[in-house]
């Protein structure tokens, strides 16, 4: 019989459809082609395709934008949001309104063309996500954004637009809708019982083991009671920390050591399957319009992590309609597929 589960964070329900249930292999129907572009603006000898490069990790002190790095940034673009200007708040009517202001920046992870996290070095992962955390810093300095979103969308599916592998970052002048949620779900929890709820949810997780993938002195990554999406994971470190900003360096190299080691399993379990992951860090808390007294608690009641979601099925009418999720895999079922994963 299928089963409704509750995301205490998210407030979502979700139902588990045992009687759909489908193994990896179920999944594993051709792939959408990614249409290989004629030549990658990504790729070294082509930085001047790109936006003039913001920063870059350059070993031997090569010139910025030109050949010679190992992982650079640059503006997107195409952007979503501009940088220049002011956010001109204004209301029409009984609607608000806005300038498209913010920041949009592509950090390309590797020189290779066709090096994936899946299958890189830690210590090269570890340099990346210490590029990220420079660069979600910097943008937190600007109180104009209220939250800095990093994101990675690995396969057409997942909505990359070229293959070479990169991640994004998305500041905003307001907090995304779906982190609002969860930070109030946290602070409400720890007014509550004076707990974080993500330090209790991973307590608990660590206590039953059915949904552990990882575990390390380090971080969980664990497949969510209330999975949206089959195989769906999350990544809690286990010393409570609110931003992902201020964790020092050996923190960085235990979360490229166990990002590499889940996105293996999920390549090996699911032969490379299309996944979005996101970072959920705390609010830049320095803006321009501040709450009073809203954030107070924020360092004792949220928790940075990381969500991995592969895409392997389809958001239709109902979930649409809904704000449910039909899972067809078991949370149970899928960690144990990835815990026992021949890599």
């Amino acid at each position: 019989m299928s089963e409704l589960r509750h995301d205490p964070l998210s407030r979502r329900w979700v139902i588990i459809a045992t009687e759909r249930s489908r193994r990896p292999e179920d999944f594993l129907s051709p792939r959408e082609p990614f249409p290989e572009p004629k030549f990658c603006p990504f790729c070294p000898g082509r930085e001047d395709k790109t936006p003039p490069e913001i920063t870059a990790i350059r070993p031997h002190g090569s010139p910025p934008n030109g050949p010679g790095w190992e992982a650079r940034v640059f503006p997107n673009k195409y952007p979503a949001l501009t940088i220049e200007g002011d956010l001109d708040r204004r209301a029409v009517g009984m609607y608000d309104r806005m300038r498209g202001i913010g920041a949009h920046e592509v950090i390309v992870e590797t020189p290779r063309h066709d090096l994936h996290l899946a299958d890189m070095e830690p210590v090269q992962i570890e340099k990346v996500l210490a590029l990220c955390q420079d660069r979600l810093r910097d943008l937190m300095r600007d109180g104009r954004f209220k939250y800095s979103l990093l994101f990675k969308n690995h396969g057409a599916a997942a909505g990359a637009a070229l293959p070479h592998p990169h991640l994004q970052i998305i500041a905003t002048p307001v907090t995304p809708r779906a982190i609002s949620v969860e930070l109030e779900s946290a602070r409400q929890h720890y007014h509550l019982k004076e707990r974080c709820i993500y330090c209790d949810l991973m307590l608990q997780e660590i206590e039953t083991r059915e949904r552990i993938v990882i575990l390390d002195e380090h971080f969980a990554a664990f497949a969510p009671y209330a999975s949206r999406f089959p195989f769906e994971m999350l990544i809690i470190p286990r010393r409570h920390c609110h931003s992902f900003a201020e964790e020092p360096g050996p923190v960085l190299a235990a979360l490229s050591r166990c990002l590499q080691d889940l996105l293996a399993r999920l390549k090996g379990v699911l032969r490379d399957p299309p996944y979005n992951f996101m970072l959920h860090t705390a609010p830049n808390t320095e803006t321009l319009v501040r709450r009073r007294n809203y954030w107070d608690t924020l360092p004792l009641d949220f928790h940075w992590h990381i969500e991995v979601l592969p895409r392997l099925t389809r958001v239709a009418g109902f979930e649409w309609g809904s704000g449910f999720y039909i899972n067809p895999t078991a949370p149970e079922e899928a960690a144990a597929f990835l815990r026992e994963a021949i890599l």
